[in-house]
């Protein structure tokens, strides 16, 4: 892989019992490996709806190849924009696109969007509520490559901007059916997007994405995991370690962060008189879970008890990605484990 001048030499952590790992892991898919994949959905599902929708553009920061849009510039190269490294200027360039009708679709990392690129988002698209839509790779935990890459806090920067819909999708066909969705939604969103070869997880349940829904993907007296991206695939595995272990867990998949489905996950969390956890691929500080928790304290809505899973407010190290999915406590083995030792306490 071309590395580009943003990217440092990685750190391996170093662990005698592990053989030597290599950069491939530390950009490694997130899929297990029995697991079904398909490759790049959002570049094929966005090189599909240029067919219906000619107002479509692309543009990437000179990481098109890593964000999937590689896709579309392949089968769409006269609507392709190379806007070199300079986030600022994608973002503004956007803005001009949308102002003349076009629909832009920008991708970059996560971290270069939300740190680099935030007040140009902010007034040049957000508040002028133009139809630009940001779809970044490498959200929360997806990438080794340490502090510089790792988007742990994007939806905590990004929760707080008005007019601006985020979106968390979970699987591969979700990346599918959101993009169509987004396109008609009028006005900025953001999307966190899940790259390279995405797990299969949610056709097996007959779910289908509605932007700005939540749905309940399993039911279960014992506890309920309120999740959203990869998160909502971790909780699926967890439930099925804790069945073995005679726990009834539900799944709430949350694929829309902003606006949050409040109405539902009130009235999911105030059934049974259960656990209710928050798991995300994010910072515990500003996201998935304290939106949660505030929406359950203002309508005086009481589970059992609430816990979040998350990532730590802290700059999270260099390294393969389950070693530190497994450090940090979301892998579906850490994930099972804390909630029954909640349960058991």
């Amino acid at each position: 892989m071309r590395r580009s001048k943003y990217e440092r030499p990685a750190l391996l952590i170093a662990n005698p019992a592990r053989p030597r790992l290599t950069t491939s892991a530390m950009i490694a898919s997130i899929a297990g490996a029995d697991q079904p994949t398909r490759p790049a959905p959002f570049g094929h599902a966005l090189s599909a709806l240029v067919e219906r929708d000619d107002r479509i553009v692309g543009l990437s920061a000179d990481l098109a190849k890593y964000t999937d849009l590689h896709v579309f510039r392949a089968a769409h190269p006269d609507r392709f924009y190379q806007m070199g490294m300079a986030e600022q200027l994608l973002m503004m360039s956007a803005a001009g696109m949308a102002r003349e009708g076009l629909q832009p679709w920008v991708t970059t990392y996560a971290v270069f969007a939300s740190r680099r690129a935030y007040d140009f988002i902010c007034l040049a698209i957000a508040e002028e509520m133009l139809d630009v839509k940001i779809v970044c790779a490498l959200p929360g935990l997806t990438t080794g490559y340490g502090p510089s890459h790792q988007a742990t806090e994007d939806i905590a920067i990004f929760r707080g901007m008005p007019n601006l819909t985020i979106v968390d999708p979970c699987d591969a066909s979700e990346i599918e059916q959101a993009v169509p969705a987004i396109a008609a939604h009028p006005g900025p969103v953001y999307m966190r997007l899940l790259r390279g070869n995405v797990p299969l997880v949610l056709e097996e349940y007959g779910y289908r994405f509605e932007l700005g829904r939540a749905k309940l993907l399993r039911d279960g007296k014992d506890t309920l995991i309120v999740s959203s991206g990869l998160m909502t695939m971790r909780a699926l595995e967890a439930a099925e370690e804790l069945h073995k272990d005679g726990v009834d867990a539900g799944v709430l998949h949350v694929p829309t962060i902003k606006p949050l489905d409040e109405a539902t996950i009130l009235a999911e969390c105030a059934k049974h008189g259960r656990l209710v956890v928050a798991a995300e691929n994010h910072t515990v500080i500003g996201g998935l879970g304290e939106a949660v928790a505030a929406t359950l304290m203002r309508s005086n809505v009481r589970p059992a008890a609430f816990r979040q899973i998350g990532l730590p407010d802290a700059f999270l190290e260099a390294g393969a990605l389950p070693t530190l999915h497994d450090m940090h406590g979301i892998s579906t083995a850490k994930v099972a484990a804390r909630i029954k030792g909640w349960l058991d306490g």
